[in-house]
């Protein structure tokens, strides 16, 4: 078990420095692909529950992604108690940098490999996430 989690440990290390020049960290680019992908704004809960976190850890990232310029919020105008996110045009560009990055991370992972070991990573990682 212990070594399962160090190697879960080791990539995300890899996936962090990967991102480290973007100014992104996971949990940002995170928010940024939840939003980039609904293609439109989303209340702050729901970015909560995709990110498997309490409301005020996403109050905090999405803090942090406004104050970069990354994200703007807004109320939602069907419900007053709600704030919703949206990305801004920084933040489409940062996002499409980040999953660049991260990519090329996992073909530098993938890279080390063996053949054979590539393809049963692969599966096991599919099977996992099923």
């Amino acid at each position: 078990m212990f070594s399962f989690l160090s190697a879960a440990d080791a990539v995300e290390a890899r996936l962090e420095a990967a991102l480290s020049p973007t100014g992104l960290s996971l949990a940002k680019l995170a928010v940024l692909h939840f939003l980039a992908d609904a293609k439109e704004a989303l209340p702050l809960s729901d970015l909560a529950a995709r990110q498997h976190c309490v409301r005020s850890n996403i109050t905090q990232l999405v803090d942090r992604l406004e104050k970069d310029g990354l994200v703007r919020r807004r109320p939602d105008p069907e419900d007053r108690r709600s704030v919703l996110a949206e990305l801004t045009p920084a933040g489409q560009q940062a996002h499409a940098k980040g999953v660049r990055a991260l990519a090329e991370a996992q073909r530098a992972i993938v890279r080390a490999l063996k053949a054979g070991e590539a393809t049963s990573l692969q599966n096991a990682l599919t099977a996992l996430t099923s």
